[in-house]
């Protein structure tokens, strides 16, 4: 089977900071727009910022390997160079990890590198990596 894209629409409370954000920092070029959305090519995937001016963020949170999780979140799984790239971008754009850039379940069936920050709207991203990306669906 082959890959397919995937499509998400989401709530931002401000599209020029959406603009700004996905675009300038994450790197991603802009498809169609209105006065109320955008869409952004994340890494080849179709994602729509839909203007809600009231928008707020989910705040439920899990742990994982350690760490809180937030819950829902979203990204990609990156090759590791792009990832390691995309991390040096995020924190040169001055963007404050919830998680910072590190390796989850080091030595364990499933490792592999994650970082977690958010949008100026609270949505909650995560981009990982792995070094065998037959580690994606891995059991211990």
């Amino acid at each position: 089977m082959t890959l397919r894209p995937f499509h998400l629409a989401f709530p931002v409370h401000d599209l020029a900071a959406a603009r700004a954000f996905y675009g300038d920092v994450l790197g991603c070029s802009e498809g169609r727009s209105s006065d109320h959305w955008i869409d952004f090519d994340l890494f080849g995937h179709q994602i729509v910022a839909h203007l809600d001016p009231v928008a707020k963020p989910v705040a439920v949170e899990n742990a994982v390997d350690g760490h809180v999780v937030p819950v829902p979140h979203f990204g990609v799984v990156l090759p590791p160079a792009d990832w390691r790239a995309l991390a040096e971008r995020v924190e040169a754009a001055g963007i404050r990890f919830g998680i910072a850039p590190y390796t989850r379940f080091a030595g364990q069936a499933g490792e592999q590198s994650t970082m977690f920050f958010r949008d100026p709207s609270g949505n909650a991203l995560e981009f990982k990596a792995f070094a065998d990306d037959a580690m994606l669906f891995a059991k211990d």
